[in-house]
C-alpha cells in the first residue's frame, strides 16, 4: 500500500463538485468528511433520498412517507405515494443542446439534440399506443448502440411498459432464454451491426427469434447497415421504423403516464452460465434516484458534460449510461470493437467530441496496458475529468498506467455492483483521493460492510460484500416468481436479512475497498480462500501473457489452483516461462496462490459484457455440463478445456 494517493483533488474542483452542492444543501458538516457524510446516509436513511429527490428536482409527487417496513430486507417500500415517470425525467430538455453522439467504428457519425430526441420519443410512443402498448407490456429490443435504442426505451418508459434489451452478438437461444420468458409484445431490431471493419447481417437471426416469439405483434426494424432493399418477407409482421411511425409523425408532446414509484421500469438478466438467466425486474424510481445519486454526486456529471461508457445493450451499464440525460449531459455512444485504428477509435471519440467521462471495462484498460498505448501523448484529454472502470476488479498496476499514459490530473473510479440492483455498492468520491487499488468508497445511502462467514463485519481482511441496509434500487422482484422464493434465495438465503452481493472484499484504512472476485469462484487450496484478482493481478503483469483464468480442481481430496493463460500470437508456453509465471505469483503473494498446474489456451471463454467466466470452466474441468453455454460470446473456448490430458495427475 502507498502512502501518498495517486490523485486529490484540487480545492477549487472539490468546492464545484455536486457532493459538495449536496453537502451543503442537506446542511451537513464539510463535505470533505465524507466518511461523515456517509454514516449520516445510512443513520438517517429517509432524510438522505428525500433530500436527494428535492436536490436532483425529480419530477413527480414525492408523497408525505419515505420508507415503510424499513426494517424489513426483503420487504421495505420506498416512497409508496409517490407517481413519477423515469422518461419525463430524461426528457426534461427540448432545446438544441446535444443530446446523442452516435459513433459506429469508423463509418456512421450522428448527433441529436434534446429537442429532437424528445419529437421521436413522441412520435414512437404514438405509435406503440396505437399498437395497444400499455402501462405492464414487454417491449424489448435486439439492437446495436444505436440512437433508436434509448429512443426505445424511453418511449416504452413514457405509456408505463416495461423495456428489455439484448445486443445483437447474441446467438438465437441466448435471446430467446431471455425474451422467451417475459413475452415482448414488440420487437425492436437493427438490420445489423459493424464489428471490426466487417458488416454483420442480424435479419436471419431475427426469423428465427420471432418464430420462436408468439408473443411479438411487431417487429420494427432500424436500418443501420444500408438505408434500402431490405427484404422483410420472411419476418412476420414486420416493417421498417421509419413507416412504423409515419402516421404520426406531427406527434409533438407526450402524455408521460404518472406510475408509483415501484411500477417497473426494464428487465435485466443474470449471465445465464449456470442455466436459464434470471428475469431481475427493476424499478422506475429506484433506479432513477439511485442513478441521479451516482452520476451527479459520485460521478460528478453536470449539464452539458460529455458522458460515455463503452457497452452494449446487453450489460448493464448501458441502462445507467442512458440515465445521464436525466443529468443534462450528452451522451456519447459507440457501437463496434473499440480497437479499431489499432486501439486508438474511443481516444479519437474522446478528442473529437470533448469527452468529460470515460467509461469502459478493466480488462480494456489491461489490453490498452498491453500494446503499450499512450493516450496522454497522442490525444488531447483535457476535457477528460473521470474515467470509470468495472466488469472485473482494477488492478493497482492499471492504476499506475492510467495515471502514466493516460492523465494525472483524472479521477479514476472504479465501480463495482451489478445487474442485480442496475447500480453500484462501491464507487468514485469526486472530493475525495484515489489510492492505488482501491475503490473509493461506499455509495451514499449504502449499508455496505464486509462480513465473515458468521456475518460479523471484519475489516483488513477478506470477507463478503454485504448491504445490511434496504435501498430504492432493489429489485421489484424476478419475473414469473410469484412468491419471491427465487429472488430471496438468490441474496438472501445465506444471511437472513442481509444482501449477500456474492463478491470476496475487502476494507481498506482509506475507507474503500478491494474486490477480488466473485464469491463463488474462490479457490480453497487446504481450505484458505484466495480471490482470483490477487492471481490475474501477478500473472497479467508479464509481458507474454495476454490474459488468464484460474479455477480450482477437485484433486486428491483437496482443491489444487490450476491457471490457464493465453499468450501473445506466435509464443508457446514452456517451463522456463511456466516457473517464471509460478515465481512472480509466489513473489507477491503467498505459496498458497501458486497454481500446480499452469496450461496454455488458445482462448478464454467470456460473457457477452467480456467478464471470463470461471464457474463455466470449472464445469467443463470436471466433466460436468455447462447448462447454458448460449450466455457465453465464444462458447466454442470451453472445448479448449475439455479432457485436458494434464489434468489428469
Amino acid at each position: 500500500m502507498t502512502e501518498h494517493p495517486l490523485w486529490q483533488p484540487s480545492p477549487e474542483r472539490s468546492a464545484a463538485a455536486g457532493l459538495a452542492a449536496f453537502a451543503a444543501f442537506a446542511r451537513r458538516p464539510a463535505a470533505t468528511d465524507y466518511g461523515a457524510l456517509h454514516r449520516w446516509s445510512i443513520a438517517q436513511a429517509q432524510d438522505f433520498w428525500s433530500l436527494l429527490w428535492d436536490f436532483a428536482e425529480v419530477r413527480g409527487e414525492k408523497g408525505e412517507r419515505i420508507l415503510v417496513d424499513g426494517d424489513r430486507m426483503p420487504g421495505a417500500r420506498w416512497f409508496p405515494a409517490a407517481r413519477l415517470n423515469y422518461a419525463e425525467n430524461l426528457l426534461r430538455r427540448r432545446d438544441d443542446a446535444i443530446a446523442l453522439v452516435f459513433r459506429g467504428e469508423e463509418k456512421v457519425t450522428r448527433r441529436m439534440t434534446y429537442g429532437e430526441l424528445y419529437l421521436r420519443v413522441a412520435r414512437l410512443a404514438a405509435a406503440m399506443r396505437a399498437e395497444g402498448v400499455g402501462p405492464g407490456d414487454v417491449v424489448a429490443a435486439y439492437m446495436p448502440n444505436l440512437p433508436e435504442t434509448p429512443i426505445a426505451l424511453l418511449a416504452a418508459a413514457s405509456l408505463g411498459a416495461i423495456f428489455t434489451s439484448a445486443s445483437p452478438d447474441f446467438g438465437v437461444q441466448g435471446v430467446l432464454d431471455r425474451f422467451g420468458q417475459v413475452q415482448p409484445k414488440l420487437l425492436f431490431v437493427a438490420d445489423g451491426y459493424f464489428y471490426n471493419g466487417k458488416q454483420i447481417d442480424t435479419l436471419a437471426k431475427v426469423r428465427e427469434i420471432v418464430a420462436g416469439l408468439p408473443s411479438v405483434r411487431k417487429v420494427v426494424v432500424s436500418p443501420y447497415v444500408r438505408e434500402t432493399g431490405h427484404d422483410l418477407s420472411g419476418i412476420p409482421n414486420a416493417l421498417t421504423r421509419g413507416d412504423f411511425v409515419a402516421p404520426w409523425r406531427g406527434e409533438r408532446e407526450i402524455d408521460f403516464a404518472p406510475l408509483p414509484f415501484d411500477h417497473p421500469l426494464y428487465i435485466l438478466y443474470s449471465s445465464g452460465t449456470t442455466g436459464v438467466p434470471k428475469c431481475i425486474v427493476h424499478g422506475a424510481g429506484g433506479a432513477l434516484l439511485q442513478h441521479l445519486k451516482e452520476h451527479r454526486l459520485h460521478a460528478d456529471i453536470r449539464s452539458g458534460d460529455r458522458f460515455f461508457y463503452f457497452t452494449t445493450c446487453g450489460w448493464m451499464m448501458w441502462n445507467w449510461l442512458v440515465s445521464g440525460l436525466a443529468s443534462g449531459a450528452t451522451l456519447l455512444l459507440y457501437d463496434g470493437s473499440p480497437f479499431v485504428g489499432r486501439g486508438r477509435v474511443l481516444f479519437d471519440y474522446a478528442q473529437a467530441e470533448g469527452m468529460t467521462h470515460f467509461g469502459t471495462s478493466a480488462k480494456f484498460i489491461d489490453a490498452c496496458a498491453k500494446i503499450d498505448l499512450k493516450p496522454c501523448a497522442t490525444h488531447d484529454l483535457s476535457a477528460l475529468r473521470a474515467i470509470f472502470s468495472t466488469g472485473s476488479p482494477l488492478a493497482p498496476e492499471s492504476f499506475d498506467y492510467v495515471y502514466r499514459d493516460w492523465k494525472a490530473d483524472v479521477q479514476l473510479a472504479s465501480i463495482s455492483g451489478g445487474t442485480d440492483i442496475v447500480s453500484c455498492f462501491v464507487l468514485g468520491n469526486p472530493i475525495g483521493p484515489v489510492w492505488r487499488g482501491e475503490i473509493q468508497c461506499a455509495g451514499l445511502g449504502m449499508a455496505v460492510d464486509v462480513v465473515d462467514e458468521q456475518a460479523q463485519p471484519v475489516a483488513g481482511v477478506k470477507g463478503e460484500l454485504v448491504c445490511t441496509r434496504p435501498f430504492p434500487s432493489m429489485p421489484v422482484g424476478f419475473w414469473n416468481d410469484p412468491d419471491g422464493a427465487k429472488y430471496r434465495a438468490a441474496y438472501f438465503e445465506r444471511f437472513p436479512g442481509i444482501w449477500r452481493h456474492g463478491d470476496f472484499a475487502e476494507k481498506t484504512p482509506h475507507g474503500g475497498f478491494v474486490i477480488y472476485g466473485r464469491s463463488d469462484a474462490t479457490l480453497n487450496p487446504g481450505g484458505v480462500r484466495i480471490g482470483t484478482a490477487e492471481i490475474y493481478r501477478q500473472v497479467e503483469q508479464l509481458a507474454e501473457v495476454l490474459e488468464s483464468i484460474v479455477i480450482g480442481q477437485d484433486f486428491d481430496n483437496d482443491v489444487r489452483v490450476v491457471l490457464f493463460v493465453k499468450l501473445k500470437e506466435g509464443l508457446t508456453l514452456d517451463d522456463a516461462l511456466a516457473k517464471r509465471i509460478k515465481e512472480q505469483i509466489r513473489a507477491n503473494t503467498t505459496p498458497r496462490h501458486v497454481p500446480a498446474k499452469v496450461l496454455q489456451v488458445a482462448d478464454i471463454p467470456r460473457t457477452k459484457s467480456g467478464k471470463i467466466v470461471e464457474l463455466a470452466v470449472r464445469e467443463v474441468v470436471h466433466g460436468r455440463p455447462v447448462k447454458n453455454s448460449e450466455a457465453l460470446a465464444n462458447p466454442e473456448a470451453l472445448e479448449l478445456f475439455r479432457n485436458r490430458s494434464e489434468l489428469a495427475s
